[in-house]
């Protein structure tokens, strides 16, 4: 799907209200695909599965006003910094939500993923809305109806911004599977911590 300004594009799933659009254009995507890159604190999060330690397959920040916890890991809390505060203000008046805080994802090439999971963490609260907003090489993002199994691909490209609104977290699943490309992504999730 072709982004053009600001349009908003419902993408006319069942049992969610998902939406699409371009926040940002290629150049300022790519500019702040860089200055993530290099200012954040990125961690390398380990999962421990069946007693093995396993290092999480992308680099992780977490920066908010409260601590947020998933699959048993606490991210380190971090605060908002004045660039995260400007993107997060953007986010805020597009979606029409408020947030508190925002989990970034580092993809650094193919290999780094995420495996289905829903965003449905009790700190969260019942129904969550999640603005996913991504910069740098565009990657499938996969939803999977958690009674159907049926599949969504959904393309993100550079400045995009994914609102996965009602429903989307209790009806859905979703991935960003591993993939041939050596480009890097940087995602933000932008979430209200309960």
């Amino acid at each position: 799907m072709e982004l053009f300004g600001n349009q908003v594009y419902n993408l006319n799933i069942p049992s969610a209200d998902i939406s699409l659009q371009r926040l940002y254009n290629e150049e300022d995507g790519y500019k702040i695909f860089d200055f993530l890159k290099s200012n954040l604190n990125w961690q390398q999060e380990h999962i421990n599965i069946y007693g093995k330690d396993i290092s999480l397959p992308r680099l992780t920040a977490w920066h908010g006003e409260k601590n947020y916890t998933y699959s048993g890991i606490t991210s380190l809390l971090q605060e908002w910094t004045p660039e995260l505060l400007k993107i997060k203000e953007r986010v805020e008046q597009s979606a029409n939500e408020k947030f508190n805080g925002v989990f970034l994802n580092w993809y650094r090439d193919g290999k780094d993923s995420i495996s289905w999971h829903s965003d449905n963490e009790p700190e969260l609260g019942e129904d969550p809305i999640i603005a996913s907003l991504s910069f740098g090489t565009t990657r499938t993002f996969k939803l999977m109806d958690k009674n159907t199994r049926a599949v969504f691909d959904i393309d993100l490209y550079n400045g995009s911004l994914l609102l996965m609104g009602k429903g989307s977290q209790t009806n859905f699943l979703h991935s960003i599977p591993k993939t041939k490309s050596e480009g890097e992504r940087i995602n933000l999730t932008f979430r209200s911590v309960k």
